[in-house]
């Protein structure tokens, strides 16, 4: 089960990866890429079309505005994800995600922007860091309340 809150966004081309930080008691390296490179990587999909495509999944409810959400179900594994899409220009900038999934509804919204054929890169809203893909896999799947040096994760 995967636990976030986050923005979603098209990788740029150039990043590279910054200094060690801990997060949740474990060290992950995060992304790092001029901001101009940020704010012209957009999805390769327009706004109406990652609605469409978010519309299209079961128990997902979504606005005119892009505000959605999406709930589990099997009574047996309770999730929720609340988010919103982002455009500029009529592209899909980014998507603004929080809640928890399992990672098959994880990838299931992924792929509604573009994803695997889009690298992407997620901004851990309250830490205000960037990580690639797999790195911020392993912190979504870690459980919150671990303790220092319960798990040491080096990305």
């Amino acid at each position: 089960m995967y636990t976030l809150e986050a923005r979603i966004q098209a990788r740029p081309v150039k990043a590279w990866t910054g200094e060690c930080v801990e997060l949740r008691g474990a060290a992950y390296r995060p992304l790092v890429f001029p901001p101009a490179m940020l704010a012209a990587a957009v999805f390769p999909v327009t706004f109406e079309q990652a609605e469409a495509a978010l519309a299209a999944l079961p128990r997902l409810f979504i606005e005119p505005d892009g505000s959605f959400v999406w709930v589990a179900d099997d009574a047996q594994r309770s999730w929720q994800i609340d988010g919103n899409l982002y455009d500029r220009d009529g592209w899909l900038v980014y998507v603004e995600a929080k809640g928890s999934c399992p990672a098959d509804a994880f990838d299931q919204l992924l792929r509604a922007v573009g994803w695997p054929a889009v690298p992407l890169v997620f901004q851990l809203i309250r830490e205000a860091v960037y990580l690639d893909e797999a790195t911020f896999r392993r912190y979504a799947g870690q459980r919150f309340g671990m303790r220092a040096g319960d798990a040491s994760t080096l990305a």
